[in-house]
């Protein structure tokens, strides 16, 4: 493995790293011990809202100031992300925005591998008009750019696709898929969630419209927000029919329909904010942050390179994307009973998941040692052999 980065790992903030080797960023990352304290502030400004009005003093701009700090990760500006509850919401309100009638326009393209749930709010679209064209993956772990490129036509309406695919890491290349899209008059919608904090984004110079995920892997939020970033010169042209009363230009007014939408990305809002979910982001946030993306993902392609030139001397079928370019921050090894094999490893007090057809999904993260992932491979290969 190529010489370890000097960085601070803030490994006594991770209470979980000491139960064992923990490989499951792209599915729960470790709650930071700042979350405890962080959750137990919530509660304080609850018990004393009557001596001072929480809803005045933080949790009214609680959303906006979360989402500020999302924007920044995803590489946005202030002002372009709104919290949701989780990413199928922000995918459905996204779509809300469509007139699916129109036989001009109406076809979404979509990738076979996506992330079930996207395409089970896809495909839901189908009764409002909607033609969704899902692009063939022939192996399972990558799609030729110019496949998707060739889907986006001029009915298309909307790309959905998985920045970093869930199923083997396989990562897009944006900038062709975004100038075609451009080209035909279609938007274009990303989920990062196996990306946002394990790679660098860039949604502003990418002129992405629309990207989705949420806290609870690569950002140690755990499962508590969802977000959507909005392109900021596309927000006010669209008028989500999936709303609430946050989402008015005057909230406060309560009044009465129709319904008139705030000039900001709270227009993607719905009903009341879920304040405990910000307070138990906020310390997963401060440590990407302080760490930085650009920092992590280095660490991550050195270490997944090593994790992929290890199985491949062992003769052991990789399941991602060997070349670094296309590949996110996991590495997925095929072995025979996946699930057999993540209790055998878990017994040895390293832990991963895994998927059928796949096999073993591995994610090291920066607060993960050069001995650890070592140890972690020389376990399994004992139990392979």
């Amino acid at each position: 493995m190529k010489p370890e980065t000097n960085i601070n790992r803030r490994r006594e903030d991770f209470p979980t790293l000491a139960s064992g080797i923990h490989l499951l960023s792209h599915s729960l990352g470790p709650v930071p011990r700042a979350a405890r304290d962080s959750m137990l502030a919530y509660y304080e400004a609850w018990e004393h809202h009557t001596s001072e009005d929480a809803w005045a003093t933080s949790w009214w701009e609680m959303s906006a100031a979360v989402g500020d700090r999302i924007a920044k990760i995803l590489g946005g500006d202030p002002g372009a992300v709104q919290v949701q509850p989780n990413a199928s919401i922000a995918l459905s309100s996204v779509l809300s925005c469509f007139d699916f009638t129109s036989i001009k326009r109406n076809k979404i393209v979509a990738s076979a591998l996506d992330f079930p749930s996207m395409q089970y709010v896809l495909d839901a679209q189908t009764p409002m008009g909607a033609r969704v064209e899902v692009v063939p993956s022939d192996d399972g772990i990558a799609i030729p750019t110019g496949r998707i490129v060739g889907a986006i036509d001029d009915a298309t309406a909307l790309v959905v696709l998985s920045h970093v695919s869930f199923r083997s890491s396989y990562r897009i290349d944006v900038a062709p898929i975004v100038e075609r899209a451009q080209q035909r008059g279609a938007l274009v919608l990303l989920d990062v969630y196996q990306s946002a904090g394990a790679v660098e984004l860039k949604a502003t110079k990418w002129e992405v419209d629309f990207l989705i995920g949420g806290t609870i892997k690569w950002l140690c939020g755990g499962p508590a927000c969802g977000y959507l970033y909005v392109r900021p010169d596309l927000q006010g042209e669209l008028q989500p029919r999936l709303t609430g009363w946050v989402a008015h230009a005057a909230p406060f007014d309560f009044a009465a329909p129709p319904m008139r939408y705030t000039d900001s990305v709270r227009r993607f809002a719905q009903g009341t904010p879920s304040i405990p979910a910000l307070y138990s982001v906020l310390p997963g946030l401060q440590m990407i942050e302080d760490v930085g993306v650009e920092t992590i993902r280095r660490e991550s392609e050195r270490r997944t390179e090593w994790m992929i030139d290890f199985a491949a001397n062992r003769g052991w079928k990789v399941n991602s994307p060997l070349d670094v370019n296309q590949r996110g921050g996991s590495v997925m090894i095929y072995v025979e009973d996946g699930p057999a094999m993540v209790r055998r490893l878990a017994e040895r007090k390293v832990f991963v998941d895994c998927r059928p057809g796949v096999g073993l999904r591995m994610s090291p993260h920066f607060f993960n040692t050069d001995e650890e992932v070592q140890e972690a491979m020389r376990i399994l290969a004992e139990l392979i052999d």
